[in-house]
């Protein structure tokens, strides 16, 4: 192997992280807020033919698993995309990936804090205005921020507690509604334009992702040639089940008015409502708050450690590379974490920052089709076992990337403005940082 090609192991983590706990890591990332509020988007986009919108977003995110599979299995260190492109296409394409995958991450973490405010405000009606609003997110990043400066220990059980627990309602959901849906509500009429079905599906994308954010434990993973494909196919399926379930149930119980203003906020409390009554909207509800908090909880632990990572290599202010002297933790960085995102949650909708969100971790996923192909040719290996080999592996990385480029094609100039002028901030901050050195 050419000496040049950075090391793809890391000896000093324990890999004690099997297939199950790797797929149940990105079943958890994956199922947060985006499955109790989408269906009612995408009925209002594409009414009856919603499905077919998630039947491209399950196509391209199984195109682009393929390619993370293998890469995952070629490239066994910490760091999930960021590791794989730096070792595929060097470190300035690598150091991209970490920003946008922060950057994404980031605006999806406001994207659901709207939506926990937003279920809240079901709930507690007093809660509904903006200062209300204001005030909660206020608590939440506060809470969940002095939580993970406290320790991570703390902040990881309190991540893990929501996955049984929000998994429950939408089962449940699923196995009461099925015997009242109306078939005809579930008849395709009309099929709507082709641009129409691709700018739901660049939204309906936000849904699927979570494995580039699980994917950073690669270090830790026991035969990472083995678990990493297996993995992902395992959660990938049980997603896309789920999600499309959810989906048929949600449009075959409530038909046209889930296309409606009314039930944007809460679709699936809605539509348990019809046959649950109160009680099971509100075990919805409660579902919903469950989830979109968990979610939170564990992208408050993880996230800051990028902006800690970044200063520690001196792209960002080295303030963000303090350590709480009693605690251990990445404690500046945690609190400039939870500015922000109280920040981007109090000035954008669900809707838009889901796009924007998706723009920066579809270019991610754009490098790594690309990177994985890239491996290959190089015939990069790991230190033990065969890497995973991906059936098409000449044609299927360029067929997601080309996927990828056609829903990021539907995406506005207003969306592309933020992460375009992110790349050229952090472009700047790697040139900076490279005559530093010097």
């Amino acid at each position: 192997m050419d000496s040049s090609i950075p090391s793809t192991s890391e000896p000093a983590l324990r890999r004690v992280i099997g297939v199950g706990g790797l797929a149940a890591a990105i079943f958890n990332i994956t199922i947060g807020a985006a499955i109790f509020v989408l269906p009612a988007h995408m009925a209002a986009s594409l009414g009856a033919a919603a499905p077919l919108a998630y039947g491209i977003c399950v196509v391209a995110t199984a195109l682009v698993a393929l390619c993370f599979a293998e890469a995952g299995s070629r490239v066994a260190g910490s760091g999930g995309p960021y590791a794989f492109v730096q070792v595929a296409l060097g470190p300035y394409v690598g150091y991209l990936c970490g920003v946008l995958l922060w950057l994404g991450v980031t605006i999806a973490m406001g994207a659901v804090g709207t939506v926990l405010v937003g279920a809240l405000a079901t709930l507690v009606p007093a809660l509904g205005g903006t200062v209300a609003r204001a005030a909660v997110l206020v608590v939440l990043y506060a809470g969940l921020a002095t939580v993970n400066a406290r320790g991570a220990d703390w902040g990881s059980r309190l991540s893990g507690i929501s996955t049984l627990a929000k998994l429950l309602p939408l089962v449940a959901f699923v196995l009461l509604g099925l015997s009242h849906v109306q078939p005809a509500n579930l008849a395709i009429t009309t099929l709507p334009p082709v641009g129409k079905i691709g700018e739901a599906g660049l939204l309906l994308m936000f849904a699927f992702f979570g494995m580039e954010s699980a994917l950073q434990v690669s270090g830790e993973v026991i035969e990472p040639a083995r678990v990493v494909p297996r993995a992902i196919a395992l959660a990938l399926t049980a997603i896309g089940l789920l999600y499309v379930s959810v989906q048929l149930v949600a449009q075959g119980v409530l038909g046209a008015a889930l296309a409606t203003p009314d039930a944007a906020s809460a679709p699936l409390a809605l539509a348990a409502a019809q046959f649950a009554g109160a009680a099971g909207s509100r075990l919805i509800l409660i579902g919903m708050l469950v989830s979109t908090f968990g979610f939170m909880a564990g992208m408050m632990l993880s996230t800051p450690r990028t902006l800690f990572a970044l200063a520690r290599d001196g792209y960002l202010p080295q303030s963000l590379a303090r350590v709480h002297p009693a605690h251990r933790t990445p404690h500046v960085a945690i609190g400039v974490q939870g500015v922000i995102v109280f920040a981007i949650a109090m000035t954008g909708t669900y809707v838009n920052l889901a796009i924007k969100a998706d723009v920066a971790i579809l270019l991610v996923y754009l490098a790594c089709c690309i990177g994985a192909w890239r491996l290959r040719r190089l015939d990069i290996r790991p230190e033990t076992g065969t890497p995973f080999r991906m059936p098409g592996g000449a044609v299927v990385p360029w067929l997601a990337a080309a996927l990828i480029v056609g829903l990021l094609i539907g995406a506005s100039w207003d969306t592309w403005r933020l992460t375009l002028a992110v790349i050229a901030v952090a472009s700047l901050g790697f040139v900076a940082q490279k005559r530093g050195k010097r």
